[in-house]
């Protein structure tokens, strides 16, 4: 036996991440314009990089609590109450070391080895394949696309459900689609679990990135005390901290202990000076939200000016998170299309087949960044498309 033969099944079948490919492919090219990761280009404001500074310089570097320094469970309290309108006690927020912790965390609570977690697909990888190393079997449902945009049946999520099912992830607003459910479709889901005896894991961490009203609906809106539901979240997109690894769990103040039991056992808990940094984020940084959904929104309507005008690109205009889920006339595998698009137009994208069923066809675009970058990013793929 090889050495990686001696390895657990489930971490060597973990896929390599068809993003990352991409970026390997490209990151070192003169001129590259790269729209393939999910972050804006803006780096963390100084008024939340300067706490940090404060903190660290102040000696904020030994162990800390392993749920969370109280003020950032307190500032997290207040930031619900100011973005969807509900009081909650600092004890159903657990601090994590990013999103995809939380997400682990998440999956370690509720299933374990040949428990099956249905998802919604296209959907952004790392969920599958932390489902898939944790020894849960990942099952995804397609949402349908049509000339009216992405929609999601109920009904298939329902027939997806088998007697070893345990949980059903929903990301919305979605990352790569755009994808908002509204309210009713999120009260069908609900319905569906309670009837079913389902966790959901929510991800609803670009709930403010919404081009409509303030925020996206929310499973917040229409739960109850006793629902089994698991809200993750992170610092990294509201905030441009992509690179702190900071996020949180909201979960019921019965789970607190065993969520903090589950930290201890995996990270041990986040750095207190980043955490100082969070708490200002949460504080004093909603008119920087404002600012980074307006920006992302000029940039949103550019981009599908630019590639609609071609005739060739075929996308619905998303109404939520920072992408553009596109596909081209007569391009049916976007893993060589991305790569094709690397040499040729020096434009970084991500492949749809990075992101699971129903998603073979399409490119996803991260459209976060300053406007004149992406008008050239844009001019370059229509360039592109008229040579293919």
């Amino acid at each position: 036996m090889t050495l990686i033969e001696n390895l657990r099944a489930e971490a060597r079948a973990a896929p390599e991440s068809g993003i990352v490919a991409v970026m390997n492919r490209g990151r070192d090219r003169d001129g590259m314009i790269p729209l393939w990761a999910g972050e804006g280009d803006l780096p963390t404001p100084a008024f939340i990089t300067d706490a940090a500074a404060r903190a660290l310089a102040g000696g904020e570097t030994f162990y800390t609590w392993q749920k969370g320094i109280p003020e950032l469970r307190q500032a997290l309290a207040r930031y619900y109450v100011r973005h969807f309108g509900k009081s909650f006690a600092e004890q159903e927020f657990i601090v994590t070391g990013s999103g995809m912790h939380a997400i682990q965390l998440a999956l370690d609570a509720v299933a374990g080895k040949g428990d099956e977690v249905v998802y919604l697909s296209p959907a952004w990888p790392n969920f599958a394949a932390a489902a898939g190393v944790a020894g849960a079997v990942p099952v995804a449902v397609t949402l349908d696309q049509s000339g009216n945009g992405w929609s999601c049946d109920i009904g298939k999520i329902e027939a997806a459900i088998t007697p070893r099912t345990k949980a059903l992830f929903v990301n919305s607003p979605s990352n790569p689609t755009g994808w908002i459910a509204d309210s009713e479709t999120l009260q069908a889901i609900l319905d569906l679990a309670r009837e079913r005896g389902l966790w959901i894991i929510a991800d609803e961490i670009y709930s403010l990135f919404h081009y409509g009203d303030s925020r996206a609906p929310s499973f917040i809106d229409i739960m109850a005390d006793e629902d089994r539901i698991l809200f993750v979240n992170s610092f990294s997109k509201n905030w441009s901290m992509t690179g702190w690894r900071v996020g949180w769990i909201k979960v019921h103040p019965c789970l607190q202990q065993v969520f903090e039991n589950l930290v201890q056992y995996s990270t041990s808990g986040v750095a207190q000076f980043m955490q100082r940094g969070a708490v200002v984020a949460l504080d004093e940084g909603d008119a920087f939200i404002v600012e980074q959904v307006e920006r992302a929104r000029a940039a949103r309507d550019l981009v599908c000016g630019i590639l609609a005008a071609t005739g060739r690109a075929r996308f619905t205009v998303p109404q939520g998170a920072f992408y553009l889920f596109f596909a081209v006339d007569g391009i049916t595998d976007s893993r060589a299309a991305a790569f094709d698009i690397v040499e040729r137009a020096n434009v970084g994208l991500a492949p749809g087949t990075a992101f699971g069923p129903g998603g073979e066809a399409f490119l996803r675009l991260c459209f976060h960044r300053r406007l004149d970058q992406l008008e050239e990013a844009a001019h370059r793929l229509a360039k592109w498309m008229k040579g293919v």
